[in-house]
C-alpha cells in the first residue's frame, strides 16, 4: 500500500534544522513516488536552502521570505496540496524526532478509515522525553477534551495525517505552534473522526533543535484555549445538545441519562453531591455555567447533577443565605452573628461579604458531602431491591 492508494502527499515544515533535515528527507523519499513531498522552508537562515537544492525535482519546495511560523507554513502547504488534487496530507517535523519508517502505519489506517484525522501518538513516558514536553502535552490533552469531549493520548504531535477535504470548510486564524491545536479542535467540531496511531519518537539532545519558546508560545496557546472554551460553552455544547434532542427527543434523553442502568451507585451519588455543592457555592449566576462543563468533563450524570443543583430555587435561597452566615460565623468572629432570618438584610450581606463567602463555601462542601453519602446509601438500598426482584423474576420464568 502506497501514498497513491490514498491520494496522499507528505508535508515537511522546516526552520533552521540543517543537522537533521537531510536525514529526514532521505528517509521520507523511500515512500514517495514522484513529487509527493512538499517542503516548506520557513525563512531559514542556515544552510537549509543549499540542502534542499541538492534534491532537484525530487521535492516540491516552498519558501517564506521570512520566518512566519509553523502554522502559517502548514496552512500554505495545505492549500498547495489541495490545488494539486491530493485528498490527504501527512505532516512530520524536520527535527529528527519522528521516524519516517512509521509512514506506512498512517497509510494503512487512512485506507481503512477514509476521511479521518490520524494523530501520531508518542510514548511520552519513555526515557529522554523533556519534562516540559510531557507537561505541555497533558495540558493540551485536558483542554482538547474539554472543548470537544474527545480523549486523545497526544494532541501536540506533529506527525499526523490530515483529510484535506474538511480543511476547506474551516477557518484558521493562528500562525504559530498553536495552529496545530486550533485545526484539530475545529475538525472535531465538524465531526471529523480522530484516530490515534502509535508511533515511535526520538529525542536527541545533541542534534535536535526546537523553536518552541516556553513563555511566548505557551501564552499564545493559553489565549487560543481561552477563546476555544468560550466558543465551546456558548455555541458548540448547546449545538451538540440540540442535535441530540432532535435525534432522540428531550424526555427520552433525560430519562436515559438519569437512569443509566450501567452507571454505578458511586457515580450517581457523586453527580448528586456535586450538584448540591454547585447549587450552594457562592458564585451566584455562574453555578451552572461552571458546573455543567465540569460535569461533562468528569463524565458525571448530567440530569442528576442539574436536578441537585436546583437546590438553590428561590424559596430556598433565604435558608441557604442564613445557613451560609451561620457557618461563616463559626470561623469569622468579626462578622455579624445572625440569629434569625429577619436579621438577614442586603446591608448585612454587603457589610459581611467575607463571612458569607467563607460560610457559603463550607455549607456547599457539607451539603455536597451529605448529599453524596445519603444518595449513595439510598441508591444502594433501592437498586439492590430492584436487582433482587429481577433475579427472582428470572428464576420464575
Amino acid at each position: 500500500m502506497t501514498l497513491s492508494d490514498i491520494q496522499c502527499c507528505i508535508i515537511i515544515p522546516t526552520y533552521n534544522n540543517e543537522k537533521t533535515l537531510n536525514r529526514v528527507i532521505d528517509s521520507v523519499l523511500k515512500f514517495s513516488d514522484g513529487q509527493d513531498v512538499i517542503v516548506i522552508n520557513d525563512g531559514s537562515t542556515d544552510d537549509t536552502l543549499l540542502t534542499l537544492a541538492r534534491y532537484g525535482l525530487k521535492l516540491r519546495v516552498m519558501s517564506n521570505t521570512e520566518n512566519r511560523g509553523k502554522g502559517y507554513s502548514l496552512r500554505k502547504a495545505f492549500k498547495e496540496a489541495q490545488r494539486l488534487g491530493y485528498e490527504n496530507a501527512i505532516t512530520l517535523d524536520s527535527d529528527g524526532q519522528h521516524l519516517p519508517e512509521d509512514i506506512p502505519l498512517f497509510i494503512e489506517a487512512a485506507y481503512h478509515n477514509p476521511g479521518a484525522l490520524l494523530m501520531g501518538s508518542r510514548n511520552m513516558e519513555q526515557e529522554g522525553v523533556p519534562g516540559k514536553s510531557s507537561f505541555g502535552n497533558k495540558f493540551s490533552n485536558f483542554w482538547f477534551k474539554f472543548e470537544t469531549g474527545i480523549s486523545l493520548p497526544d494532541t501536540q504531535t506533529g506527525f499526523r495525517l490530515y483529510p484535506l477535504g474538511p480543511l476547506k470548510h474551516i477557518r484558521l486564524f493562528t500562525t504559530k505552534f498553536e495552529t496545530e491545536i486550533e485545526v484539530i479542535v475545529k475538525l472535531a467540531w465538524n465531526n471529523v473522526p480522530i484516530i490515534p496511531v502509535d508511533i515511535r519518537v526520538i529525542y536527541d539532545k545533541n542534534e535536535r533543535v526546537t523553536h518552541f519558546r516556553p513563555l511566548i508560545d505557551f501564552t499564545r496557546i493559553s489565549i487560543l484555549n481561552t477563546w476555544l472554551v468560550i466558543l465551546t460553552l456558548l455555541y458548540y455544547l448547546p449545538k451538540r445538545l440540540i442535535i441530540k434532542i432532535r435525534e432522540k427527543g428531550l424526555w427520552e434523553i433525560i430519562r436515559d441519562e438519569a437512569v443509566k442502568p450501567e452507571e454505578t451507585n458511586f457515580s450517581k451519588a457523586k453527580s448528586i453531591g456535586f450538584g448540591f455543592f454547585m447549587g450552594i457555592v457562592p458564585i451566584w449566576g455562574f453555578q451552572l455555567l461552571v458546573g455543567i462543563p465540569l460535569a461533562i468533563f468528569f463524565r458525571m450524570n448530567k440530569v442528576l447533577f442539574i436536578a441537585a443543583a436546583n437546590i438553590s430555587i428561590p424559596p430556598v435561597i433565604p435558608l441557604i443565605l442564613y445557613g451560609s452566615y451561620k457557618f461563616g460565623g463559626l470561623f469569622y468572629k468579626n462578622g455579624v452573628q445572625v440569629t434569625s432570618l429577619k436579621e438577614l438584610t442586603l446591608e448585612s450581606i454587603h457589610l459581611n461579604f467575607v463571612q458569607y463567602l467563607l460560610g457559603g463555601t463550607l455549607l456547599a462542601v457539607v451539603a455536597g458531602f451529605s448529599g453524596f453519602v445519603i444518595s449513595y446509601m439510598l441508591l444502594s438500598l433501592v437498586r439492590k431491591k430492584q436487582g433482587g426482584k429481577e433475579a427472582v423474576s428470572g428464576l420464575q420464568s
